[in-house]
């Protein structure tokens, strides 16, 4: 089933979103053919019955209006969401990011404290002019730079690593496993700490990863982290292929363990 595109109208609780999303909305189905939902999170909220605003009530949220978004048979899924936190917006998992940032306080204390501004984004809208905007954001998303959408149900080559830290050797090995689907899921191995090294955490793991590979080819990986795996074992042949990829010496002479050092974490 095709999975909708999905672009999160994110920032202060006032900064605008809610009629930036009804303008972007009317814009995306301005265009012949195209269809979009609107995800309101009070909205959903309500349904929910849920209006618990501690961090594993956001985390909930988050997840919630992730569900309701994979579920959409549209074109194009808004969020229309405060989603405060990086957690909250891995969890959602957006293909288009815009921040709505024209406040610097909202209008509770609580989400002011938590705000974390995102690293990455596509739009930073600064004034309240939701209408130009709109069109321009609509313009350049549908006319001039569709991204490609990650397709769960697609071939797809799996990268396995620590990646303590991320470096050009991993975006080579990643760029030669596109090359043979067109997507690539990168698995994290949480790992940090573990045999007396590993210094680097999770979150800083997936900060140098998109840092890299962020704009270019996004919506061509999906980051999972997963537990400390040290052996793959698989029984029949179940159409696998397990390769060990070869590059020319200066890809192959990139140490980790030298980086690691440089920085003072050997």
């Amino acid at each position: 089933m095709k999975q909708a595109t999905k672009i999160l109208i994110m920032g202060l609780p006032g900064a605008g979103k809610t009629y930036f999303a009804e303008q972007l909305k009317k814009e995306l189905e301005s265009i012949i053919g195209v269809t979009a939902d609107w995800l309101n999170a009070d909205r959903i909220r309500k349904m929910a019955n849920d209006w618990d605003f501690s961090h594993d009530g956001r985390l909930r949220q988050a997840t919630r209006m992730q569900d309701i978004a994979a579920a959409s048979l549209a074109d194009f899924v808004m969020a229309d969401f405060v989603c405060p936190l990086p957690e909250m917006r891995n969890l959602y998992k957006p293909d288009w990011i815009i921040w709505m940032d024209t406040i610097d306080r909202g209008r509770f204390e609580d989400t002011n404290r938590v705000f974390t501004p995102p690293e990455f984004y596509d739009f930073r809208i600064t004034e309240q002019n939701a209408e130009v905007w709109a069109s321009f954001v609509a313009d350049h998303i549908i006319k001039n730079k569709r991204r490609p959408v990650f397709d769960w149900q697609k071939e797809t080559v799996q990268m396995l690593g620590r990646w303590q830290p991320w470096h050009a050797g991993h975006r080579a090995l990643f760029e030669r496993a596109l090359a043979k689907t067109g997507q690539v899921c990168i698995m994290i191995r949480d790992c940090q700490g573990w045999n007396g090294s590993n210094p680097f955490a999770i979150d800083q793991v997936v900060y140098y990863i998109k840092r890299d590979l962020d704009p270019k080819y996004q919506g061509q990986y999906e980051i999972i982290v997963v537990p400390n795996i040290t052996n793959i074992t698989y029984g029949r042949d179940v159409g696998y292929k397990i390769e060990q990829e070869t590059f020319d010496q200066s890809i192959e002479n990139i140490s980790a363990t030298k980086i690691r050092k440089e920085l003072g974490l050997g």
